[in-house]
């Protein structure tokens, strides 16, 4: 078992899984640096974990991750002041698109923007600390939804959510040439369909709540995989027949 990772920070930490994770590490005593770009969204829910836990080390910053600067103003800074960091959760994203040549080109290039760029930008920063130390531990969250592509308003997001398992695997394989960064692992996550407010309007028979949702997703990323798709059943068996099924039927499937 890994040892676990006290400092964590956590990109798009105001809602959904981003808001569930920080809940979930700050009951097992972590301290946290919680990112988005809803500020007083952060200061309520850190507001509500040290209450919960009085004394708990929880800092918060405004930062709109499609802004790679202040990407690489702000990470090292909430980083100084948490006092290090063992582990960076990108978790931030947008899931709101439309069928290609329909009219929805602008929320599609924004879909591809926040979670292509603005991912790339997260971990450009979290990895440069973590070279830096030598040990660190690298999330980046993908999804089922990347196994393949997708119709209508999933094309967009299903690209993102590809090229960033994909640029997940790039640093990983970067990372283990290197003897002075073996040391630093890389989880990409692969969710299913988790009841949160960018899966509205996808949820079928296998959408599970956030609650469960949630401690699956806390479970993979203590465990430290290569990749972990959450929770494990359906979703890893549903990713494999995606890969294999004709598109037709995958895009039915995937419905």
């Amino acid at each position: 078992m890994p040892t676990p990772r006290q400092k964590i920070v956590i990109t798009g930490a105001s809602s959904g899984l981003g808001m569930g994770l920080a809940r979930a590490f700050a009951a097992q005593g972590r301290d946290l640096a919680l990112l988005a770009r809803r500020r007083e969204v952060l200061d309520e829910l850190r507001d509500e974990l040290l209450a919960a836990r009085p004394g708990a080390t929880v800092v918060t910053a405004a930062l709109d991750i499609d802004d790679p600067e202040a990407v690489a103003e702000v990470v090292p800074r909430v980083v100084a002041e948490l006092g290090g960091v063992d582990r960076f959760i990108a978790n931030a994203g947008l899931g709101k698109g439309g069928s290609v040549g329909t009219g929805h080109a602008a929320a599609n290039r924004q879909v591809l923007v926040t979670n292509v760029l603005g991912t790339h930008a997260c971990c450009e920063a979290a990895v440069a600390l973590f070279r830096a130390q030598g040990h660190g531990h690298l999330v980046v969250l993908s999804s089922v939804a990347g196994v393949r592509g997708m119709r209508g308003s999933r094309t967009a997001y299903a690209t993102s959510k590809a090229a960033d398992a994909v640029l997940a695997e790039g640093i990983r394989a970067d990372l283990l040439s290197s003897r002075a960064t073996r040391g630093i692992r890389v989880t990409t996550i692969h969710p299913g369909y988790i009841a949160t407010a960018i899966n509205e309007g996808r949820r079928g028979p296998f959408t599970t709540d956030l609650d469960t949702g949630v401690a699956a997703l806390t479970a993979a990323i203590e465990r430290e995989p290569v990749r972990a798709y959450v929770p494990e059943w359906p979703w890893r068996a549903i990713a494999g027949l995606l890969r294999v099924l004709p598109l037709p039927l995958a895009a039915r499937v995937s419905n």
